[in-house]
């Protein structure tokens, strides 16, 4: 889909990788010049994020500037990508819905799977900024946005049969159920340190 270069692939000049510390064999840097670092894949990723988008709203019909830009138009834009989707996402009358694992196939429409949007949104919500955009104004900012996704994340979650929801991670105070050995808030019970030398009883 997108036709531009990719900055995270090796340079092609010297077949070494052409990374940061690496020398091509022929002319070194001078050692007051630095040559620039390319672009995290992070960066290198909201970059092409927001150059679609872009795209997307100068092939609006009517075309809009980015001031005109609202949830709505972001709304849009996502139903838009879903169609370059490749998550299988059941219907409710689908025989598979529920089921992580269909053992055949089904006519279900492919989607953008809810992690993707979500990524998404957040990389053109810090490129928006990041472009001269107030935060205040931010279109992928809107609650019309967050419900939306929300919405989707729980319908793949009921339609594909897995789990969103984080892991909780287990509190290191196991303790606090109070069996026997436990003193104050959990911590095991430790006699105190003997007297110093030469202290009176």
């Amino acid at each position: 889909m997108d036709m531009s270069p990719n900055p995270d692939s090796p340079s092609s000049g010297g077949g070494n990788g052409g990374g940061i510390g690496s020398s091509s064999g022929g002319a070194s840097p001078s050692v007051g010049s630095m040559t620039p670092q390319s672009p995290s894949r992070y960066e290198a990723q909201k970059r092409r994020d927001w150059n679609t988008f872009g795209q997307y709203l100068r092939n609006h019909r009517p075309p809009l500037s980015l001031a005109q830009c609202s949830g709505a138009h972001v709304l849009e834009f996502l139903r838009y990508l879903d169609q370059f989707g490749k998550t299988k996402v059941h219907g409710a009358a689908c025989p598979f819905f529920g089921h992580p694992n269909p053992p055949a196939p089904c006519p279900c429409p492919l989607r953008q799977a809810w992690g993707s949007l979500d990524a998404l949104v957040g990389r053109l919500r810090a490129a928006f900024e990041e472009n001269g955009g107030r935060p205040e104004s931010n279109p992928f900012a809107a609650r019309a946005v967050r419900l939306y996704l929300r919405e989707v994340r729980e319908h793949q979650a009921r339609a594909r049969g897995v789990s969103y929801e984080k892991k909780k991670r287990k509190k290191p105070q196991q303790l606090l159920q109070g069996d026997g050995s436990g003193g104050l808030h959990g911590h095991p019970h430790q006699p105190p340190p003997p007297p110093p030398a030469g202290a009176a009883c």
